[in-house]
């Protein structure tokens, strides 16, 4: 007891390091790009799957991933204006997903050499995805900047992708922005991810319990084998409270909290196309 007890310890110590290596969070880039998080669910929820994009941009692709017990679903996008190209992933909304998520033990991260362990769920999500990701990214020019973003299970997918992108591929300038996002590897990955991440924003709500998961220390019920997680690089804080625990963590709680700090901004892009923004119908 005293050995886990000391472990515990030393993995709080690890993770209030990351809290401090800071990428400074702009208000306008975090909403924005929470309002395209927000179409990521519209795709999923459309019997078409279709999902609109902000004024300027054009869709580069869909791409779907495998999650649990084979089931494929719509997971993401990729759209592309003139300046800029965005990577976005959904999160949970599906049983199946849910399935995917409780999935906490962990296994390599083979897209990266020496990068640790990380999220059994997540990472088969990913890995499933992977394939046709890249191939919506050959499309993209290098030298076009690169947002890669998600809510929730999205959050954790857009962090193993950034850090294969980072990796392996030649993309000139990679930023990564995350909301309500859980922990995703072990220290080695985490130290591999914030070494090789040039940018990453990691907003989340102190009253929101999906950050908090899985646990420093994970013990699997299945195995009996303790897990240590810890979270990236970046974190960039909101505190708000809805009344519920779903509440807290929903993509349209977060993006009308972050909307109130720039309401002319964001009064403006949601303007067009009408009804695209989180919680507008």
């Amino acid at each position: 007891m005293q050995e886990q007890d000391r472990e515990y310890g030393q993995e709080q110590q690890q993770e209030q390091e990351q809290r401090q290596e800071q990428n400074p969070m702009d208000i306008r880039t975090a909403i924005f790009l929470a309002a395209v998080c927000g179409q990521t669910y519209a795709q999923f929820q459309n019997p078409q799957h279709w999902f609109m994009v902000p004024r300027a941009y054009m869709t580069v692709g869909p791409f779907s991933a495998e999650v649990y017990n084979g089931v494929v679903e719509p997971f993401g996008f990729v759209i592309e204006s003139d300046r800029a190209a965005i990577l976005a992933f959904r999160g949970t909304g599906s049983a199946v997903d849910w399935v995917s998520d409780l999935i906490a033990e962990q296994i390599a991260y083979k897209p990266v050499s020496g990068a640790g362990q990380t999220h059994h769920g997540f990472t088969d999500i990913y890995m499933s995805a992977r394939k046709a990701i890249h191939e919506l990214l050959d499309q993209l020019p290098n030298d076009k900047p690169l947002f890669v973003t998600g809510h929730s299970l999205g959050g954790a997918l857009a962090t193993l992708a950034a850090l294969d992108i980072a990796a392996n591929r030649k993309h000139k300038q990679l930023i990564v922005y995350t909301f309500a996002a859980p922990r995703v590897g072990d220290p080695k990955f985490v130290r591999k991810y914030n070494h090789t991440v040039p940018y990453h924003v990691r907003i989340q709500n102190e009253f929101d319990i999906v950050p908090h998961l899985p646990p420093l220390l994970y013990r699997s019920p299945r195995t009996d084998k303790t897990y240590a997680y810890l979270h990236v690089k970046g974190e960039s804080p909101l505190s708000f409270r809805t009344g519920s625990v779903g509440g807290n963590h929903v993509l349209s709680s977060y993006f009308a909290n972050m909307a109130q700090q720039a309401p002319g901004f964001t009064a403006a892009i949601c303007s067009e196309p009408p009804g695209w923004c989180p919680g507008q119908s």
